[in-house]
């Protein structure tokens, strides 16, 4: 029986482990699973509300780290995991995406001698301004074992000399969670409350600080959202950080005049009715182009540069950078083309099995 440690952080680590954990309780005779939540996302709302609507279990290891710069966050998630992990001596820690929490446990089991599963290996955007790309280099480079979502993500992997011996593409295990939660979400009364009819309105999701800390290219991001909900409406769940940068450069009044409607972030099965039902999601998320692709929904991605091409090259995600121009011209020729999404398909493995080839993989590497 394999000892596992499942690393979550932040929201999209949630959506990621659940799966896995559901499928690692399912084999018992197999897995010994136990969930340890760094705390780097702490705010009840966001955080505790994903585990119910998740259907998981209090984690068995609450480190509560809060919030802080990336260095003191990461030096303090270290500092908290390592009496854990030597006190639980687990056989594996399964790491997931590119937040902190991510690089800053990997690290210490390195420093151990402890064997690291990373879920969602080998995708790169080529952008080392952003947090997420180093957390990516650094957890893929001490990683044992590198489960890959797109064979996008073993070409990286083999350019940067990781041997083919610790890749394995799994697929996507943001799509398990999003196909067993589909039906569930069809009991959320989230478009009633917003008086939204299907395929009636776009959905709007911004958080990075490329976007949101810069005045001007916030603004411009606003102007073209403006112009865009004269066209269609658009509902806006606003992280709290977000919201703080619209009331702090004066782009309440412009909001409120428009057809964008702000709203208070959503819980993960009341934002999954939400954007399931759109015409249009505008977006800077990384997890919003795959679910997006994986259900056939046009999306815009508000940035330079993406980490997941595959939703490009497959799906139904175009990058739109961040010209206001640009995005108003992209938005108003796909709300117009009913067609748009006709060639699109769904990428390999993306089929709601990733946690049983993940659980498979652990099994295999430790035999």
């Amino acid at each position: 029986m394999l000892k596992v440690l499942n690393i979550v952080g932040a929201r999209p680590n949630f959506m990621k482990i659940a799966p896995i954990y559901a499928e690692m309780k399912r084999r018992e005779s197999e897995f010994l699973p136990l969930i340890v939540h760094t705390g780097q996302h702490y705010d009840a709302a966001m955080s505790d509300s994903f585990f119910v609507d998740l259907g998981m279990p209090t984690p068995d290891v609450h480190l509560n780290v809060g919030s802080a710069s990336h260095a003191v966050q990461t030096a303090k998630i270290m500092m908290e995991f390592e009496p854990i992990l030597l006190g639980q001596k687990p056989d594996w820690v399964l790491v997931v995406g590119d937040v902190n929490s991510t690089i800053a446990c990997a690290l210490v089991c390195s420093k151990l001698g402890v064997k690291v599963a990373h879920v969602e290996a080998g995708l790169r955007s080529y952008d080392r301004t952003m947090p997420e790309e180093i957390n990516r280099i650094l957890t893929d480079s001490i990683s044992d074992l590198l489960l890959t979502p797109s064979p996008d993500g073993n070409e990286n992997l083999k350019k940067e000399g990781i041997a083919d011996e610790k890749v394995k593409l799994v697929g996507n295990v943001m799509i398990d969670s999003l196909l067993r939660n589909l039906k569930i979400a069809e009991s959320s009364t989230v478009r009633e409350d917003l008086n939204l009819t299907e395929k009636g309105y776009a959905v709007l999701t911004l958080h990075r600080p490329s976007n949101v800390d810069d005045k001007e290219v916030f603004g411009g991001l606003i102007d073209s959202l403006v112009s865009i909900s004269e066209k269609i409406p658009i509902i806006f769940p606003a992280h709290p950080r977000t919201k703080g940068r619209v009331e702090e450069f004066g782009f309440v009044e412009k909001v409120e005049k428009s057809n964008i409607k702000l709203i208070e972030p959503l819980g993960y099965l009341d934002f999954m009715r939400l954007y399931s039902g759109a015409k249009l999601v505008l977006t800077d998320s990384g997890g919003l182009q795959e679910e997006t692709t994986a259900l056939g929904i046009p999306c815009l991605t508000l940035r330079e540069n993406t980490e997941r091409p595959i939703t490009i090259e497959m799906g139904t995600n175009i990058l739109v950078g961040t010209n206001p121009e640009n995005i108003k011209q992209t938005a108003f020729e796909v709300l117009a083309d009913e067609n748009f999404t006709a060639n699109a398909k769904i990428p390999p493995l993306w089929d709601g099995k990733t946690a049983e080839r993940i659980c498979d993989s652990l099994l295999n590497y430790s035999t």
